[in-house]
């Protein structure tokens, strides 16, 4: 039976390039997969899925409005669907892609944050939280140590940013993925903006595997 699944993680934990792969994977063995993303991240262009490494591939832009059960229906027949940025769904579009999974019996894997800079859950990740067969966090490391990233510091001007807006597209010069004693931390342990780090700065090796 197909499932619906929900794939979180913080920032940089390299949610695009495992869309990337499982699409990559499918169609080397001649099935055909479906792949969307959300308008609103306009980084790389509308529709674009684009790793770090510099891979991309085209998506279907998502809209408030758009019924993707409508859409997934226009492109069978459909071995998998794939969606990135899924964070930005509407509860209506999560509930949509249920649909998909239970009557047309398609596997949809979404990826997504779970959380904003505040720790409040975004509305299609709460939706997916509740809707999804299964649930699985994409791992990585805090920016300033080697504990598990659990939260996205916004930063400005190497500073944390503690209010604004929920959405606001941008990559490490914006977002890092940090440890929870990171995200409260005052003042961080050096610039983030600055690569290169201080030799006093580099952490100790733990015992987390990402």
């Amino acid at each position: 039976m197909a499932q619906l699944y929900f794939r979180y993680s913080s920032m940089n934990a390299g949610k695009s390039i495992d869309i990337l792969k499982i699409a990559n994977n499918y169609e080397e063995q001649g099935k055909r997969v479906i792949l969307f993303t959300h308008k609103i991240d306009t980084r790389y262009g509308v529709g674009k899925i684009r790793s770090r490494v510099g891979l991309e591939r085209a998506g279907i832009p998502i809209d408030d409005t758009m019924d993707v059960a409508v859409e997934v229906r226009k492109n069978l027949p459909l071995s998998c669907v794939l969606v990135d940025e899924g964070q930005f769904l509407t509860r209506e579009q999560v509930l949509q892609f249920c649909k998909v999974v239970d009557d047309d019996n398609i596997p949809v894997i979404v990826y997504g944050l779970r959380a904003d800079f505040q720790n409040r859950l975004f509305p299609g990740s709460e939706a997916l939280l509740v809707f999804a067969d299964k649930i699985e966090e994409v791992k990585t490391v805090c920016w300033f140590c080697n504990r598990k990233a659990l939260m996205n510091l916004r930063v400005a001007d190497g500073k944390p940013v503690r209010e604004g807006e929920q959405v606001l597209i941008g990559g490490n010069e914006s977002y890092l993925p940090v440890c929870r004693r990171h995200f409260y931390a005052d003042e961080l342990p050096w610039d983030p903006t600055n690569v290169k780090r201080p030799p006093e700065s580099v952490p100790s090796p733990s015992l987390f595997k990402p």
